[in-house]
């Protein structure tokens, strides 16, 4: 049984008014997630699992209150709007406010709906903390299973996971999500392992790691305060760096910066050679005939999504993507796609003036030039 006097000392710590701490747990695997939950109810008395489950098909929300002794709840929620933000506004928040003004209740774990990504549910909770607080963000996968999990390209449908019917995400996008927003990250299976490996390559050094469900103890879930502008951060492609790692296995990073933009016509015809295989990749970017604007890349399980998302400063933006693969052959096949795409020399003395009205060639995936960013 894990060690729960930091939780208990954090509780008293909170004198007269109490607030009741939450861990959001997220997972694609409903089996790891279970185990975690499981073992953290064991290990505190008082300490309830607020779940989520959805019907993809129908898109119905199932809701259950648990403790070690059984169900407390289990109730079904009709939603206007099938959706994690929704569920988590209109069902999550009025529910965890009923469990903090209930005295057997020490804290609360929120497991949302498999493939639910942790930024979207704290982001939505985060306005309505009161006489209960976000604790920590815990995100739960397999070492053995994630070479296949986060550079795979199996759907999150093919895996019977997704939100919703429309939720066409890859299995790896979903999981680095809940992977890179989370503060703490627990994995099961051989540390060692070439899963183990590919996940030191894309956690940043500040997360919290521990080795499997039943190594968690509630002082590292409910005895803390969540810091979920450091999570988006980690999030946020504009910041994006390589955090380096072993490589027995093979693993490897590349960090590819330029002060040039990507070729627009040239993006397109590399754009495969860039993204698909399996790697996980993230980044911003910029094109010469949309000089305001900064663009994100963000690629997992042989998917790219690109769009143009922030409005650029008064100095122009810089180019970099980190990608991290297994693959010996993509590691070249990226680098030299990465130099074809990038303006030349030539073309980049040349300045910005011959971009003034020149055709939009990724406008159906950035959206027209004069959109507010």
């Amino acid at each position: 049984m894990a060690d729960v006097h930091g939780f208990d000392h954090f509780q008293r710590s909170r004198g007269g008014g109490h607030s009741l701490p939450v861990a959001v747990v997220t997972a694609i695997d409903p089996v790891l997630r279970d185990a975690l939950v499981a073992s953290l109810l064991l290990d505190g008395e008082g300490v309830v699992e607020l779940r989520y489950e959805v019907d993809a098909a129908s898109a119905a929300l199932r809701r259950l209150i648990l403790w070690a002794d059984g169900v407390i709840e289990d109730e079904a929620v009709d939603l206007e709007h099938p959706c994690v933000s929704c569920a988590m506004r209109e069902d999550a928040v009025p529910t965890l406010a009923r469990l903090a003004g209930d005295p057997r209740f020490t804290g609360a774990l929120l497991a949302p709906p498999l493939s639910a990504d942790p930024a979207v549910v704290v982001g939505t909770l985060h306005p309505h903390q009161d006489r209960w607080h976000l604790a920590s963000a815990a995100a739960v996968l397999s070492a053995d299973s994630a070479l296949d999990d986060l550079l795979g390209d199996a759907t999150l449908a093919e895996r019977g996971v997704q939100w919703a019917d429309g939720d066409h995400r890859s299995v790896g996008e979903a999981l680095a999500a809940q992977v890179e927003y989370s503060d703490l990250v627990v994995v099961d299976g051989d540390p060692r392992s070439a899963g183990a490996e590919l996940l030191e390559h894309l956690r940043a050094p500040d997360q919290r790691v521990a080795d499997g469900p039943h190594e968690v103890g509630l002082d590292q879930t409910l005895g803390g305060c969540l810091d979920h502008l450091v999570g988006l951060r980690r999030r946020d492609m504009r910041y994006v760096e390589p955090y380096g790692g072993a490589t027995v296995h093979g693993t490897w990073t590349l960090d590819l910066t330029s002060q040039r933009p990507f070729h627009p016509q040239r993006l397109l015809e590399n754009i495969e050679d860039l993204g698909s295989g399996t790697l996980r990749s993230r980044g911003r970017f910029w094109v010469p005939d949309r000089p305001d604007s900064i663009c994100q890349w963000d690629g997992a399980g042989g998917q790219v999504s690109i769009g143009a998302v922030w409005k650029a400063g008064l100095e122009l933006p810089t180019t970099r993507l980190v990608v991290t693969g297994v693959d010996p052959a993509d590691q070249e096949r990226v680098r030299r796609a990465f130099g074809r795409s990038v303006l030349t020399e030539q073309e980049w003395k040349a300045g910005l003036a011959p971009w003034l009205g020149a055709e939009d060639h990724l406008a159906p995936w950035l959206g027209a030039r004069d959109a507010t960013v």
